[in-house]
């Protein structure tokens, strides 16, 4: 599996303008309407569901890195937003550190296998802190993506 599978292209934001957590959630849902993979009426109810999961446990799981991740009946099939915040994000991470790298997961109500397997993807390329540092230093769109595919090729 790799991230340029289920990544919306046009859900990737370089320069997050959100403050806090709730709002970095909207921004991000907000780009996956935007890309046409969530419609807007079901705005509010994607954004309660990932709020519900993060009141079970943040999911900023440290190193500067947040996937805030919710099943939902507003999609049918995995979907992946992206985003960057230049000055960090407050958002209960596990080490105290701002997370400054987002990828926001919605998936089907009844799909835990891709799900599940897009999060240990994810996870596991994110442990490389020389690719956390890269993808820090992206500026727009295409150098994300070049970034992202140059190392899912890796990873196979």
């Amino acid at each position: 599996m790799q991230i340029m599978d289920f990544l919306s292209k046009k859900a990737i934001l370089t320069d997050i303008k959100s403050t806090s957590k709730e709002d970095v959630i909207k921004e991000m849902v907000d780009l996956l309407i935007e890309a046409s993979d969530v419609e807007k009426r079901n705005r509010n109810k994607l954004i309660d569901a990932l709020m519900s999961r993060e009141a079970l446990g943040s999911t900023a799981i440290g190193q500067g890195i947040a996937i805030p991740h919710a099943k939902c009946d507003c999609v049918d099939k995995l979907v992946v937003a992206f985003g960057l915040s230049k000055k960090g994000v407050d958002f209960d991470s596990l080490d105290g550190e701002l997370a400054y790298i987002f990828f926001l997961l919605v998936a089907p109500q009844d799909s835990a296998g891709p799900h599940l397997k897009a999060l240990a993807r994810i996870s596991r390329l994110l442990k490389d802190k020389y690719f956390r540092d890269i993808l820090r230093t992206c500026m727009d769109e295409k150098s994300v993506i070049k970034v992202i595919t140059q190392e899912d090729e890796k990873k196979i």
